[in-house]
């Protein structure tokens, strides 16, 4: 177990140190068409924003998602996994648009395909949740927070409402990924998971093939980078 801590803790402090490497001072985009506008039609534009920006358009983090979802069967729990992913990515999120930490998007891309292969490798090698995959979920969010980042700034955000606009979006990110976890317990745990047959029949499949698609994304990131 205190292998596993250690290795763990590695990988975020690896995760940090990519993060603390990639810094640069380029301002994010300003969305001027909203900067007049009032408050709550920024939050409703940001807050859809963020939610389509994971169903349907974020396939990527659809898999990631469904895949955190396969190793428990507890809801609460995997909220818990969604709630540690979604305040990493908030944080670099925001650092990202500030321009505190700016990473391209042909490096954070093929990170994020990883962090989603090594989830669905996971999966098959453990049998049940253990405490330290939230420090892995949160070092994976930071990455994933880089990547909202540069689809966010395409868009840019209103001078005079960032932190609503930062707010409205992780909201709708957040909400997004609920969506996506209630429908795998719905639809999967639910009805299958105290089956005997859950892990071996559901899973693994599920496992290989979100990671096989993982594997696909990160040798095409990388050979586009």
């Amino acid at each position: 177990m205190q292998i596993k801590n250690n290795y763990s803790i590695k990988i975020v402090l690896a995760f940090a140190f990519i993060l603390l490497s990639i810094t640069n001072s380029f301002a994010h985009a300003i969305n001027y068409n909203l900067e007049a506008a009032p408050t709550q039609d920024v939050v409703l534009f940001y807050l859809k924003l963020g939610f389509t920006h994971i169903i349907p358009q974020g396939f990527d983090h659809i898999l990631f998602v469904v895949g955190l979802c396969l190793l428990s069967q507890k809801v609460k729990t995997i909220l818990w996994q969604a709630t540690a992913f979604t305040i990493a990515h908030s944080i670099t999120l925001a650092l990202s648009m500030k321009s505190i930490i700016v990473a391209p998007s042909a490096v954070v891309e093929p990170i994020i395909a990883l962090s989603i292969l090594f989830v669905a490798i996971e999966n098959m090698l453990i049998t049940e949740l253990k405490p330290w995959r939230v420090l892995l979920v949160f070092g994976f969010g930071l990455i994933h927070g880089l990547g909202f980042a540069s689809s966010l700034n395409e868009i840019g955000l209103p001078r005079n409402k960032f932190a609503t606009s930062i707010i409205s979006f992780n909201v709708g990110v957040e909400l997004g990924q609920i969506a996506i976890i209630l429908a795998v317990f719905c639809l999967l745990i639910l009805p299958f998971g105290e089956k005997p047959f859950y892990r071996k029949w559901v899973v693994f499949p599920a496992s290989i093939l979100i990671g096989l698609i993982a594997l696909y994304w990160t040798v095409g990131r990388v050979i586009n980078m």
